[in-house]
């Protein structure tokens, strides 16, 4: 195995905080390893500790002689005056580039519907983004050092960068080190984990996935060694409380010892972990489209003749490559925009929270604090039953109690993300809408999020181009494709699989597109597991919220006027619907739980 860069005893200190103290890490070929952390824990210093833009206060970072590094950092150093094709390729002739097959891949994938002729300084935030991403990956590197090469991509195109990455460079030859919060697309293409946490880099064998369930198997055995650390610090103190005749006569050493336990006594961490909220009442209808054309006035619509109902409860995910319609058509569903053409209706009960609107409102409150934002809402909510401060609340997401004498400008990206959650759970809203939710957030908020969501009882919508947490936390998927917008029951696969998504205007042509080798049949891929399982959890959720339906609409029935044959009427087709919709999702639990091999 050899050695390309090779770190020893760094360390590197901020202002009040150790980054790193005394790590010592290799790189070596054929490594494709993903960096995880929380937020301000120094994963991205890492990255340029290891390009040598950044200088360790202590110890040594070393190049293996010849090797050449490439850098795509979170903010680009791209010449405002240049041309997209200059910026990307340099003073290479075109007729070059244009011959090499890979360079027309990457271009084509990245690069369409940005002019090759136009100038860096006239483009938005998110092409600036991808011809970085190009410039960096038409180079010819032995390390590839990547800090979220996924941001401004849709679904599409981080599976393209994701195949692109794995068959970049020959098996055991190359290295990859990427920092990145897409969990999907850490497992699809990293073999090693480093978490940056507490001042250490600990590394892990396999993708996300296997990062996870190593880290638990670790957690669990140091609550072990922790629970038998306690039990020794009781025996200690209880020997030591044995009256003070005794304790005269005890030899110091012992003493020294039992305060040495104590003094190591660990902080408590923050508990990640939150139960169902409450939220105001919804009514059986939440919103209704009837022939519906969505789109801006002068343009064409991004779904033209849509009939959609929207109800209690139901968890959507809406698909779509980058301007597609998305938001347009989040937009006309909520009434912010009106449909060019039929009717929008929207049930009386409905109480919308969206996290979008609340970020924005921090932009006049920059001089705000934590605590005097959070003093325009209620001092306490009611989580699973029970009444819970709003300070506990915002602890369990991640925060300090000293944090709450932050002003808001002060907040990085993820710490406003979640407080703007936050104070949209804090108005109790019974429709949640996110879009791009987890921008800025690590992994373990994200997964305490998800953890929320998966509680959430009212009606969840969700754009987002993380696969991940769009399979996680939605039921049903739907996709605007050749401006309809059609229901996806396969989920981002099925998506994925469409014509549309392959072409796009996009030339994918080149090596790294080839198609993957047909599986052996029967077989099946990490990747193809985890989805299926995540399919069966999904399922589940819906058979668990409607598992008590039956019982209640038969109550209904009951206490109903036995006259009153139109209103049980309703309810009996009420309660057949509730029963053939449990059926469905019993067979598609028993097909699932059957491929998957469940018991």
């Amino acid at each position: 195995m050899e050695i390309l860069i090779g770190l020893e005893d760094v360390s590197l200190e901020w202002p009040g905080k150790h980054v790193l103290v005394d790590q010592t890490a290799t790189v070596a070929a054929g490594d494709r390893c993903g960096i995880v952390g929380r937020n301000g824990d120094g994963k991205s210093s890492l990255l340029r500790l290891i390009d040598k833009t950044l200088e360790p206060d202590s110890g040594r970072v070393t190049w293996r002689n010849g090797i050449s590094v490439g850098m795509l950092g979170q903010a680009d150093a791209l010449d405002d005056g240049a041309s997209v094709a200059e910026a990307v390729f340099g003073d290479v002739p075109r007729y070059e580039w244009a011959s090499d097959p890979a360079c027309r891949s990457i271009a084509g994938a990245l690069l369409g519907g940005i002019p090759l002729d136009d100038t860096v300084g006239h483009l938005s935030g998110g092409q600036r983004r991808r011809v970085d991403l190009a410039r960096v990956l038409v180079g010819r590197w032995d390390v590839l050092l990547m800090d979220e090469p996924t941001n401004h991509l849709d679904m599409e195109g981080i599976r393209w960068l994701a195949d692109h990455l794995r068959h970049r460079w020959p098996e055991g030859q190359g290295a990859l080190l990427c920092v990145t919060h897409d969990r999907w697309f850490l497992d699809e293409v990293c073999t090693s984990m480093w978490e940056v946490h507490d001042g250490r880099i600990d590394p892990f064998e396999g993708g996300y996935s296997a990062y996870i369930q190593q880290r638990v198997e670790r957690e669990r055995q140091a609550r072990r060694t922790e629970e038998r650390r306690q039990n020794t610090l009781r025996r200690e103190l209880a020997w030591l409380s044995r009256g003070a005749q005794a304790r005269s006569s005890k030899p110091k050493f012992r003493i020294k010892e039992a305060l040495a336990l104590v003094a190591d006594d660990p902080p408590l961490r923050n508990e990640l972990e939150l139960k169902r909220l409450s939220v105001a009442r919804l009514g059986k209808q939440v919103f209704e489209l009837k022939g519906v054309a969505a789109g801006h006035s002068g343009s064409a619509p991004v779904v033209s003749g849509l009939d959609w109902l929207i109800g209690p409860g139901e968890r959507i995910g809406i698909l779509g490559a980058n301007g597609a319609g998305k938001t347009t058509l989040l937009e006309t569903v909520l009434g912010n925009l009106r449909p060019l053409a039929g009717t929008v209706r929207r049930g009386k009960s409905v109480r919308i929270g969206r996290m979008d609107q609340q970020l924005e409102n921090f932009g006049d409150k920059g001089d705000w604090t934590v605590a005097d934002l959070l003093g325009q809402y209620r001092r306490t909510c009611v989580i699973g039953g029970k009444e819970q401060s709003t300070t506990s609340l915002l602890e369990s997401l991640g925060f300090e109690s000293k944090e709450t004498l932050t002003r808001l400008k002060d907040l990085s990206g993820g710490q406003r993300r979640r407080l703007a959650l936050l104070c949209v759970l804090l108005e109790e809203p019974n429709v949640l809408v996110l879009d791009e939710p987890g921008n800025d957030l690590d992994t373990d908020m994200l997964a305490v999020m998800e953890s929320l969501l998966d509680e959430w009882p009212g009606t969840l919508l969700l754009v987002t181009h993380d696969r991940y947490l769009m399979e996680r936390v939605t039921d049903d998927q739907y996709a605007i494709v050749g401006g309809t917008l059609r229901h996806m029951p396969g989920g981002v696969d099925q998506f994925l699989a469409l014509p549309h998504a392959a072409a796009g205007g996009l030339d994918t042509s080149g090596p790294e597109a080839a198609p993957k080798a047909a599986a052996a049949p029967g077989a099946m891929t990490n990747s193809e597991r985890r989805d299926l399982k995540r399919r069966l959890d999904s399922v589940a959720r819906r058979l668990e919220r409607l598992r008590d339906e039956p019982a209640a609409i038969e109550a209904e029935m009951a206490a109903a006027d036995g006259s009153d044959y139109e209103a049980l009427g309703a309810l009996q087709g009420r309660l057949d619907a509730a029963r053939g919709e449990i059926s469905s999702l019993e067979d598609e639990w028993l097909e699932l739980a059957d491929r998957l091999g469940v018991e």
